[in-house]
């Protein structure tokens, strides 16, 4: 049986060998009409497509991007908010074409490592200290769009208005009478929950220290104390112990600002099952308006951020960064965009009981 190539393909469809090549390798160059002509002729003469490796010599790009996650990847689809921002990201990429590799912070089984792993840039996504992997896409000199952590100079960058979220938090709260309020957050460094001796830790992720360090400016201006409870993270296991345990702690407040929905969520659940009505004895807010702030009764009051937005953000800054890279052109001038944010009112805050 003969061999099967482009030129075959492009006989049959009568066109350039370029153009059946653009319909595998850069489909934002084609009509979608001619590229989904291409690759049903292409499937019916059985032909595969360019192999990769000889594809990516020929463009010198591999066709695909990295994400640098903190966490365990099977952790980060948990988390709703982080969850949501990838599939905004890898939709907006799609039409590019570029695939979206997950990466790890450090390697994993010695063989999955940013070292190695065939890249043309990189999204850093909330890393709250400087991972393995950033070193080595650093080194490797490769286009860095960072997103809910400060960029390296540079480099581009999409942050939310974290801090104006926890003000937001606490002045609706004091607004409902509330004077005994605790900020609940994440610190990786602690091994037990517990409370602060000093309101924000340097050890916290850029968005951890961002949120709560609006929210105990808010307190302050209110006359209020600065309390802040710490968790280890942001994962359920954590989280939930966390939860349970400062509802058991003999100082326990009316109202509860948290590092996110996931936390609040849980306060909610631990607080009913404690014998607690959520709003009257316990007002809770969370962050992010995640799907999750919907899926708990009563329904969370939220600080809502634009998480899509936000991925569709963070992927045109790197398109952007790598189109400058490949065509030999500056790229444009890299920024740092700051989202806004609003707060949602639903049925987890109340006035305060007297």
């Amino acid at each position: 049986m003969e061999r099967v190539t482009l030129q075959t393909v492009a006989d049959a469809v009568g066109v350039s060998r370029m153009t059946v090549s653009n319909a595998f390798s850069r489909p934002d160059q084609l009509s979608g009409a001619l590229r989904e002509r291409i690759l049903a002729t292409a499937t019916e003469l059985g032909y595969a497509g360019p192999h990769p490796t000889a594809r990516a010599l020929a463009r010198r790009s591999t066709g695909a991007v990295g994400v640098v996650l903190t966490d365990a990847l099977g952790a980060a689809f948990r988390d709703p908010a982080a969850a949501a921002f990838f599939g905004a990201l890898a939709e907006e990429l799609a039409p590019t074409g570029l695939a979206v590799s997950l990466v790890p912070a450090a390697a994993v089984g010695g063989h999955l490592h940013a070292r190695d792993l065939p890249v043309d840039g990189a999204v850093v996504y909330g890393c709250a200290e400087e991972p393995e992997a950033l070193r080595w896409l650093t080194l490797r000199r490769l286009p860095l769009v960072f997103v809910d952590q400060l960029p390296l100079p540079g480099s581009p960058g999409i942050l939310v208005d974290d801090a104006a979220g926890g003000r937001l938090a606490v002045t609706h709260l004091t607004a409902l009478g509330h004077r005994d309020i605790v900020v609940l957050t994440a610190d990786p460094a602690r091994r037990t929950p517990g409370w602060r001796t000093t309101p924000v830790s340097e050890n916290a992720s850029h968005v951890a220290r961002e949120r709560t360090s609006g929210a105990v400016t808010a307190l302050e201006a209110a006359g209020l104390p600065a309390r802040v409870y710490e968790l280890a993270n942001n994962h359920p296991d954590d989280v939930d112990a966390g939860v349970r345990a400062l509802l058991a702690d003999p100082y326990r407040p009316t109202g509860v600002v948290c590092f996110s929905d996931l936390m609040a969520a849980a306060l909610v659940r631990a607080a009913q099952e404690a014998g607690l009505d959520v709003p009257r004895d316990l007002s809770v807010v969370g962050f992010d308006d995640s799907l999750l702030a919907r899926s708990v009764t009563p329904a969370l009051t939220t600080v809502r951020q634009d998480v899509e937005a936000k991925g569709r953000l963070a992927a045109r800054a790197l398109s952007d960064v790598l189109a400058g890279t490949r065509e030999d052109e500056p790229s444009p001038v890299p920024g740092t965009v700051v989202l806004p944010v609003e707060l949602v009112v639903r049925g987890s805050t109340g006035p305060a009981a007297h």
